[in-house]
């Protein structure tokens, strides 16, 4: 399979419309297998129904990116230990100098948090049998790092995986759209549009810094405390 033969499969959950499964994306053997991870917005968005349709379709493990406390609305896995495990890809002791461009920002949170984005990927590895579902708020930030250096580990190409997240931007578009008619001055409404942009240029820059910097992601995420042992894992339960 090409990347040109690959087609997302999104996902039909009620409330949410960034859930997509990433499995049939292209590999340099083989392809990512149907049903093994799942990139969303936040569930919180989920309506009634929702849950159900995701233990429908074998959700064995949430997991939420987000900080404690980043949002007032109850996450509806919160309560189940045995699914739902909530690891920030950012210390809150860290500060942000955020003023430039979004892939600025990225590249400060893969450089400050290794370990961090380490035990992301390991959530993914150990978790039961089952597809991961991994979140954010938009599903497009951390979401987007975490699941390129997922799909980066079990043999995606740059260009696929900086396609996969470009994809975001379509995606998000009704989330973003009902929050830019509530920006009322024009210099902060283009500030968020541009914040809320996935250019491939994005992750590619991601990418290529991670093997400059390390020699490959592989080698960033060990660094962080990934082990050999996970890392095979990780590609036995992704990859078809």
């Amino acid at each position: 399979m090409t990347s040109s033969d690959y087609e997302p499969l999104h996902l039909d959950w009620p409330g949410l419309v960034n859930a997509r499964d990433l499995g049939g994306l292209p590999l340099k053997e083989g392809h990512v297998r149907e049903g093994a991870l799942i990139r969303s917005e936040s569930l919180t968005r989920l309506d009634e129904g929702g849950v159900e349709a995701m233990r429908d379709a074998g959700v064995s493990r949430v997991l939420d990116l987000r900080r404690q406390g980043e949002s007032p609305d109850p996450h509806p896995f919160a309560d189940d230990e045995a699914t739902y495990v909530n690891l920030p890809v950012e210390d809150p002791a860290d500060t942000k100098r955020h003023q430039g461009p979004m892939v600025d920002l990225y590249l400060a949170m893969v450089d400050a948090r290794p370990d961090l984005f380490a035990a992301a990927m390991a959530a993914i590895a150990d978790a039961p049998p089952g597809a991961v579902v991994v979140h954010c708020a938009g599903g497009k930030d951390r979401t987007g790092l975490v699941t390129a250096m997922a799909l980066t580990l079990v043999g995606a190409d740059k260009e696929v995986v900086a396609a996969d997240y470009a994809l975001t931007e379509e995606r998000i578009e009704p989330l973003m759209s009902k929050h830019m008619d509530s920006i009322e001055d024009d210099a902060a409404r283009e500030r968020f549009r541009d914040y809320q942009a996935t250019p491939a240029s994005n992750m590619l820059t991601v990418l290529d810094h991670l093997e400059a910097e390390h020699g490959s992601v592989e080698a960033y995420l060990r660094e962080g405390g990934l082990t050999e042992e996970q890392v095979r894992r990780l590609r036995e339960r992704l990859t078809d």
